[in-house]
């Protein structure tokens, strides 16, 4: 069974960066395509990014092209996500999790992370 762990949340200021980390267990984990998802409160849980299990391919949504980067490491077993030019739209909380495919679909993606906060301050 995989299990997803996100870690680097935290609070920074508009304009500041943070990197976060999701450590998987398991040996198929760069087998697989992982994301990245936020949820506001009050808001449904969004797309934010995914990579390809190679890493040869990324996307991201709209918000934060430019800003945001995915990236892994699958002798490490972690993806990361680095945030830059954070805004208050940006606060949420964030959560890592591996897709069946390579894709921006909620419903592809079969294990999740437990989540870490994003909390940014104007």
């Amino acid at each position: 069974q995989v299990q997803l762990v996100e870690s680097g949340g935290g609070l920074v200021q508009a304009g500041g960066s943070l990197r976060l980390s999701c450590a998987a267990s398991g040996r198929t984990f760069s087998s697989y395509p992982m994301g990245w998802f936020r949820q506001a409160p009050g808001k449904e849980r969004e797309f934010v990014a995914a990579i390809s299990w190679s890493a040869g391919d990324t996307i991201y949504t709209d918000s934060v092209k430019g800003r945001f980067t995915i990236s892994r490491d699958n002798a490490k077993n972690t993806v990361y996500l680095q945030m830059n030019s954070l805004k208050p739209e940006d606060t949420a909380v964030y959560y890592c999790a591996r897709a069946r495919a390579f894709s921006t679909a909620r419903d592809m993606y079969d294990t999740w992370g437990s989540g870490t906060q994003v909390t940014v301050s104007s």
